[in-house]
C-alpha cells in the first residue's frame, strides 16, 4: 500500500478543488438563474462547461499521454482559477449579459477538459494495481464527506453574497495548486512501441473503447441514464419556485447527494466489490432513476433529502464499478486518451444532462422534466441490459484482488 506521505498532498489537492467547485457551482447557477429567472439559462450552463470537452477530446487525451500529468493539472488549476475572478469582476461591476458569464464557464470548462485525463490517471500512479479498487474507495469515502459540506457552505456564502462565495473558492483552487505542486509522482513506465494497440495517436481511446465491450458498456450507460436523470440542474429552481428554501436550502439539497455518496464510498472502502460487478451496476443506476422520480414528486424538503441521498449513493456505487472498468483495464500508456474519452461521456451525463433537463423543464416544467427524466434512466437501464448483455454477466474487476 502506498503511503500516506505520498497520498497527502493528493488529497489535499483534490478535497481543496472539490470544495472549491461544489462552491463555484451553487454560487453560478443562483447567480445566472437570478439574472432573469428562466430555467434554460441552467442549462446553458451545463452545455457551456461540457461543450470543450467534446470539442477537444482527441487532444487533451493525447497531451496528457504524452506530457507530464502532474504539470498538465497545475497549468489547468491556474487556468480555471483565473476565469473564477473574471467571473468574480462581472458579479462586482453588476454584468448583466448572459453570454459574458457563459465565456468565463467556457474557460472554465476548457481548463477541466484538459485536466480530466492527466488528473485521474494520478492516483492509479501512486498505488498498486492490487489495492486500487480499496484506496479509490477510501479516496471517494473522504472526498464524499469533504463534499457534503461544500454545497451547503456554497449556499451559505451565496447567502453573504455572491462575490463571497466566488472569492472562497478562488482561494480553494490556489490551495489546491500548491498541493499539487508538492505532489511526488513515481516515473511512468517506459512506453513499449512494439505494441500496436498503444501507439500514440489521436484515436487509440476510441478504438479501445470500442473493442473492449464492458468499458464501452459501463461508460454507455452512464451517459444515457444520467443524461437524462440529471435533476441535481434543477435544484436552484426547485430551491426558489417549489420548495421555497433560499440559497441556504439549496446548499442542502446540493449536499444530500454527497452525504449519499460517502456513506456507500465508506462502505465500499471497508468491503470492495468483489463479484456480481456488472449485476450491481444495472441495479445502482435503476436505483439512481428511482430516486430521481421520488426527488421529482416530492414537496417536502425532508423528502426531497432522502431522495437525493439515495441518487447519490446509487451514483457512487456507479462511478467506483466504473472507475475499476476503466483504470484497471487500460495500459498507462493510452490512459490519457481512453480517460479522455471517458471524461466527455461524463460530462455529457452531467453538463449536457442539466442542458438537457432545463430545456425539458423550459417547455414541460420543472416537475414534468424531472419525472421524465428518472423514467427514461430506467429505461436505458433495461435497454442497456439486452443490449450488452457482457456487462450484465460481469463478475470481477481486471487486475483486481479476488
Amino acid at each position: 500500500m502506498t503511503h500516506a506521505r505520498t497520498l497527502g498532498p493528493y488529497f489535499v489537492a483534490f478535497l481543496s478543488a472539490d470544495v472549491g467547485i461544489q462552491i463555484q457551482s451553487v454560487a453560478f447557477a443562483w447567480h445566472i438563474f437570478t439574472l432573469h429567472h428562466r430555467p434554460f439559462d441552467l442549462g446553458l450552463v451545463g452545455l457551456t462547461l461540457f461543450l470543450p470537452a467534446v470539442l477537444l477530446v482527441l487532444v487533451t487525451g493525447l497531451f496528457a499521454d504524452r506530457h507530464d500529468r502532474k504539470t498538465i493539472v497545475v497549468c489547468s488549476g491556474a487556468a480555471e482559477m483565473a476565469a473564477t475572478l473574471a467571473f468574480l469582476a462581472l458579479v462586482i461591476g453588476h454584468a448583466e449579459r448572459l453570454w459574458m458569464y457563459l465565456a468565463t464557464l467556457f474557460v472554465i470548462g476548457t481548463a477541466r477538459a484538459f485536466a480530466a485525463p492527466a488528473e485521474r490517471g494520478l492516483l492509479i500512479a501512486l498505488v498498486p494495481e492490487r489495492d486500487f479498487m480499496r484506496v479509490s474507495a477510501a479516496y471517494s469515502a473522504v472526498r464524499g464527506s469533504v463534499s457534503i459540506s461544500g454545497p451547503a457552505l456554497g449556499g451559505a456564502l451565496v447567502a453573504l453574497g455572491t462575490s463571497t462565495a466566488l472569492g472562497s473558492s478562488a482561494a480553494l483552487l490556489a490551495a489546491s495548486i500548491g498541493a499539487f505542486i508538492a505532489l511526488q509522482m513515481p516515473p511512468r513506465p517506459a512506453r513499449t512501441s512494439d505494441t500496436p494497440s498503444i501507439r500514440l495517436d489521436a484515436l487509440g481511446g476510441l478504438r479501445f473503447i470500442r473493442d473492449q465491450q464492458v468499458i464501452l458498456a459501463a461508460i454507455s450507460l452512464d451517459l444515457f441514464a444520467v443524461l437524462f436523470g440529471g435533476a441535481t440542474a434543477l435544484l436552484p429552481a426547485y430551491a426558489d419556485t417549489i420548495l421555497h428554501v433560499g440559497p441556504l436550502g439549496l446548499g442542502i439539497l446540493r449536499s444530500a447527494p454527497a452525504a449519499g455518496a460517502a456513506l456507500t464510498a465508506a462502505c465500499l472502502a471497508r468491503r470492495p466489490l468483489r463479484s456480481n460487478v456488472g449485476r450491481t451496476l444495472l441495479i445502482a443506476v435503476a436505483v439512481f432513476g428511482l430516486g430521481t422520480i421520488v426527488f421529482g414528486f416530492a414537496r417536502n424538503i425532508g423528502v426531497s433529502i432522502a431522495a437525493l441521498t439515495i441518487v447519490g449513493a446509487a451514483d457512487m456505487v456507479s462511478v467506483v464499478v466504473r472507475r475499476g472498468l476503466v483504470q484497471l483495464g487500460t495500459p498507462d500508456a493510452m490512459r490519457g486518451r481512453v480517460l479522455a474519452v471517458e471524461n466527455m461521456f461524463i460530462g455529457a451525463s452531467n453538463e449536457l444532462g442539466e442542458f438537457e433537463s432545463g430545456t425539458l423543464a423550459a417547455f414541460i416544467g420543472i416537475v414534468p422534466a424531472t419525472v421524465a427524466g428518472g423514467a427514461a434512466t430506467l429505461a436505458v437501464v433495461a435497454l442497456c441490459s439486452l443490449v450488452f448483455p457482457a456487462l450484465r454477466r460481469l463478475d470481477r474487476f481486471a487486475g483486481a484482488a479476488g
